[in-house]
């Protein structure tokens, strides 16, 4: 049963209170004042506290105050034998959860009861809805815990398939089959940064694609530069954020194409400069562009290698809805635009 509280310096009306709502299926502590009220309010915890506003010394308005500054108050119901809007008004605009005029006879007890009813099943309410938003709260954390340590498994043994991939690429006579096997190991490479980034980022849906591919550039350079022909990556990112599947996807497609360009944009033996750029296209699609300064890309001609990353390229492409576009230029200058 809810514990209420009465403030009111007429003991009479105390008693006749505290005994009509008995009657009303309430039990009712009284208190003589804003002071023996607040004593037993920071006592022990009341679901309710209702507050008569005249009272000598401390009227109902100091005592709503105090009662408001303790740890954890209870709702105020404030009653008033003026019919005087504006104390009510002042009320609520205290605080109070609702407010009763007093005057003689069995109906001011009715509404009262009816007042406690209201604000006790207001605050049930609320008290149900905190409790229902926390354990909303503790099952998401979960969630995303758990969804951390999936991101991090996924990389570490994407990380243990490349080393394998590495070494036998690292064991293999043909020159061919180690480049074929390179090329295998950045693809996982664009994978595995994806779930790392996920892992150590506190946003578990998107990727923040400025520093996903700025790492996973260094891990591109570092497989295909050579000393005597230094080729860098020249990188601009906006600030954007992509979903995981559309993350993957720009990831492989410029895997691919900065490893194209590594192997056949210039001639051995010379450096040159390669470009990778993600902007902003508009409020809802992003612009991606690989460049170098190279030999050029004649349409039509066959691949220089397998042809495996032209398709991997293509069905990267059409997984976001999009497809590469060749420019005119010198060098090959390749663009493509699809939704964020």
């Amino acid at each position: 049963m809810p514990s209420i509280l009465y403030i009111d310096d007429d003991e009479g009306l105390r008693h006749l209170t505290q005994r009509a709502m008995r009657r009303r299926g309430f039990t009712v502590e009284t208190a003589g004042g804003a002071d023996e009220g607040l004593a037993m309010l920071a006592s022990r915890p009341f679901d309710l506290a209702a507050v008569d506003h005249y009272m000598p010394g401390k009227d109902g308005l100091d005592a709503l105050a105090m009662i408001h500054a303790l740890q954890t108050p209870p709702p105020v119901v404030y009653v008033t034998g003026s019919e005087e809007s504006r104390v009510a008004v002042a009320a609520l605009k205290a605080g109070a959860a609702d407010y009763v005029v007093k005057t003689v006879g069995e109906d001011f007890f009715d509404l009262l009861a009816s007042s406690f009813r209201q604000v006790l099943g207001h605050a049930r309410l609320v008290s149900e809805k905190a409790a229902a938003e926390a354990e909303l709260r503790a099952s998401n954390e979960r969630l995303e815990a758990l969804l951390k340590e999936a991101n991090h498994r996924v990389a570490n043994s994407l990380q243990i398939v490349s080393a394998f991939v590495r070494m036998q690429a690292s064991a293999a006579a043909s020159q061919e089959v180690r480049d074929a096997l390179k090329d295998t190991q950045q693809r996982i490479g664009a994978i595995a940064q994806v779930h790392r980034r996920l892992y150590s980022s506190s946003e578990i849906a998107t990727v923040e694609m400025a520093d996903y591919l700025a790492a996973l550039l260094v891990e591109v350079e570092t497989t295909w530069t050579t000393p005597d022909a230094p080729r860098p990556v020249r990188l601009h990112v906006e600030p954007i954020r992509l979903g995981t599947d559309k993350a993957v996807s720009v990831g492989v497609i410029v895997t691919e194409l900065v490893s194209n360009a590594y192997k056949y944009a210039y001639p051995q033996g010379e450096s040159g400069e390669i470009r990778v750029s993600l902007s902003q296209a508009g409020e809802s699609a992003f612009r991606l562009a690989v460049e170098d300064d190279g030999c050029g890309y004649v349409p039509g001609d066959g691949p220089r290698g397998t042809g495996t990353g032209s398709k991997l390229v293509r069905i990267m492409a059409q997984s976001l809805g999009s497809e590469l576009v060749h420019q005119p230029g010198p060098g090959v200058r390749i663009r493509l635009q699809a939704a964020i």
